[in-house]
């Protein structure tokens, strides 16, 4: 069946770096879009970050964009977020999903549980 697995959270200092992967299995990955949200507290679901199935199409939110980079290892099944330059706000729980086709503009289908970041000195 299709597994999600998120990794890499945890405490990081406004300023700093942290990366998160995303770990696919169960489906043809090379074949699917993957969208980075994240559910912050207070706030509903936030959409962060997509990536087409060959990575030519990305797509940032505002929040996200500039400081944050998505790519994809297709060889390893496994999708990143890149977050530089962590504010307190990016504080959240990060899911990562698998879209219906390998276009962005399609709908998700697919979540993993998610990995909790905590961005605080």
């Amino acid at each position: 069946q299709v597994q999600l697995v998120e990794s890499g959270g945890g405490l990081a200092q406004p300023g700093g770096s942290l990366r998160l992967s995303c770990a696919a299995s169960g489906f043809t990955f090379v074949n699917y879009a993957v969208t980075w949200a994240r559910q912050v507290p207070g706030k509903g679901l936030e959409w962060v970050s997509a990536v087409s199935s060959d990575v030519r199409v990305t797509y940032y939110t505002g929040a996200a964009k500039g400081r944050f980079t998505i790519s994809r290892d297709n060889a390893k099944n496994t999708v990143y977020l890149e977050m530089n330059s962590p504010k307190r706000e990016d504080t959240g729980l990060y899911y990562c999903a698998k879209h219906l086709t390998n276009a962005i503009a399609g709908g998700m289908e697919s979540w993993g549980k998610g990995t909790l970041v905590t961005i605080a000195s």
